[in-house]
């Protein structure tokens, strides 16, 4: 046993401080299965556990290892930072996943992560509805092409991979394309919902024809059973906690869905069918479903060399986008994933044996509520416009004799006009400094952050979570951090936001079930880049390359 820890040691592996000394080998694993709940801040679990049922939140609750204090670490908490983070077991500012999109410098323009158009779609039939996104991100993508060449560093089946000279067979699924991509890493594959045809989709750089079986499982069509149907509670409305949160101005009609249950599906042909779908307890149904067809066809679980699936759900984030955390429409999409996963967690038993499954669930970020909610209370909180900002730091430019000092800014970051700044004869640190403080002044702004300057590594916990965001040549000049429960955010669709470095948005959970991992309950604080290199410890290997976090070691007692 002493050995085990030793070996860990020397592979490179961190370990926390105190390990227990009877650190033995996990039994053998044939499955991992990794679930990543978007969206899901960890207290939602508990605000919503008397409406569970068997099977699902619950029996991972009851029987696994669950950490209740654990927060991501870096600034900008949003899909792909998050995923990533899980993926790779690092930061951002190593792994270079800094925001769902960031300012190409040489290009002129924003990029959105995950996109290469060397790598274009596959297409699933031969014509496709081209529909409005759920998710503004993808509205700033150049091109359909996607694939993991972006991210920079090995990630948890990258590693799987390496360790067992490809046989592992390795896949990401999930209602986002970033989501799926980013877990199935740079040598698995990956699948994703789209919402232009219901249709799970990929690029070419998995595959260059798809699957018999995918192309079977998208000829059922089965996201259109649901056009003209309803969304409906699945219990009586007095069993709710939030039953009168049903009916709030500040949510979002989307074309025809509603602000309040039920809420209508559009017809076959309508181009937001497939939006309001993933915009409801559905999504994550199809994904479900798609998911069981992956194992059975792939034969996953099948052999003595593990194989790796994560299964990303997409609908609780969706649906916090529209209505908000604090709505009816949370409490019951929520309630309707646990009954999901029971019904997954059945199937791998039957499938695989929960015997030979490591089964570990958390989530990429949290999420906070509106501030029209929060003002509701008493809570004094508002919302602020790219605009607003790039007007208040081009007048702080002009005093310093800079005509128009912002050449960029989607938040969290201001890039800024490099070449004026030089024509005026000053220094890009001094300018930026100035322009952070006349920021930081502004109501509703919490914060902004010159990332190149020496205040980055003061050790305030908001410069630690910005300087563990900053990439090199993908993060901006300044980083505006909005006061809590403020929104900064672009006007739009979309009223509900997370992103921020506050507490409601870096909480998650963070669950391991297995063979030999035995029931407990965790308050320490942990972060989830710990949970990479922690499966590595369990099955024996070396940590991800560039991972940074520590091994949970109540996991591998």
């Amino acid at each position: 046993m002493r050995g085990i820890v030793m070996a860990l040691a020397l592979l490179g592996v961190p370990m926390a401080d105190g390990i227990a000394a009877n650190v033995q080998a996990a039994p053998s694993v044939r499955l991992v299965l990794q679930i990543t709940i978007d969206g899901l801040r960890a207290d939602l679990l508990n605000r919503y556990e008397s409406g569970f049922g068997e099977g699902g939140f619950r029996y991972l609750l009851d029987e696994g290892i669950v950490y209740t204090n654990a927060h991501y670490q870096h600034a900008n908490t949003e899909t792909i930072v998050g995923h990533t983070t899980l993926a790779t077991g690092t930061y951002p500012s190593t792994h270079g996943m800094v925001g769902n999109v960031w300012f190409d410098r040489e290009a002129g323009e924003l990029a959105y992560n995950i996109e290469d158009a060397d790598a274009p779609l596959l297409a699933t039939r031969e014509e496709t509805i081209e529909g409005e996104q759920v998710d503004p991100a993808q509205k700033r993508a150049r091109t359909k092409g996607r694939s993991p060449r972006v991210i920079l560093a090995p990630t948890l089946a990258d590693t799987l991979s390496a360790y067992y000279a490809g046989r592992s067979k390795v896949f990401g699924v999930s209602g986002k394309d970033r989501s799926a991509v980013s877990m199935a890493g740079h040598t698995g594959k990956a699948f994703w919902f789209s919402t232009d045809n219901g249709d799970f989709v990929t690029s070419k750089y998995y595959y260059e024809a798809y699957p018999d079986w995918v192309r079977r499982w998208n000829g059922q069509r089965q996201a259109e059973k649901y056009a003209g149907t309803e969304w409906r509670l699945s219990s009586p409305l007095d069993t709710y906690l939030l039953a009168e949160q049903d009916d709030r101005p500040y949510e979002m009609d989307l074309k025809g869905f509603g602000r309040t249950f039920p809420h209508r599906f559009g017809e076959v042909g309508d181009k937001l069918l497939h939006t309001q779908v993933l915009v409801s307890p559905a999504g994550d149904q199809l994904l479900l479903d798609f998911s069981k067809a992956l194992i059975v066809n792939e034969q996953l679980g099948r052999d003595s060399v593990p194989d790796y699936l994560s299964v990303s759900f997409s609908s609780v984030d969706a649906v916090n986008h529209f209505f908000g955390p604090s709505s009816l429409e949370n409490e019951e999409v929520v309630r309707r994933l646990d009954r999901t996963l029971a019904d997954l967690i059945k199937f791998i038993d039957k499938r695989v044996g929960l015997d030979n499954t490591l089964i570990v669930l958390s989530a990429d970020h949290g999420m906070a509520d509106m501030p029209e909610y929060m003002n509701s209370l008493g809570y004094d909180a508002g919302r602020l416009v790219p605009a607003e900002i790039v007007a208040a730091a081009n007048e702080a430019g002009r005093q310093l004799g800079i005509e128009e000092v912002v050449r960029f800014f989607y938040r969290p970051y201001m890039y800024l006009n490099e070449e004026q700044i030089a024509a005026a004869n000053l220094e890009h640190a001094q300018v930026a400094q100035t322009i952070a403080r006349a920021l930081t002044d502004m109501k509703g702004v919490e914060l902004a952050v010159a990332t190149g300057n020496p205040e980055m590594h003061q050790r305030s916990s908001l410069h630690n979570q910005v300087r563990r965001n900053q990439h090199v040549t993908r993060s901006g000049d300044i980083y505006v951090i909005q006061q809590p429960y403020w929104f900064l955010f672009d006007e739009g669709p979309i009223p509900a936001m997370h992103g921020s470095p506050w507490r409601y948005d870096t909480h998650v959970p963070i669950i391991f079930y297995g063979p030999g991992i035995g029931s407990r309950t965790v308050r320490r604080l942990v972060h989830p880049a710990d949970v990479a290199p922690t499966v590595t410890a369990l099955l024996g290997m070396t940590g991800p390359a560039s991972a940074t976090g520590t091994v949970l070691v109540e996991v591998i007692e």
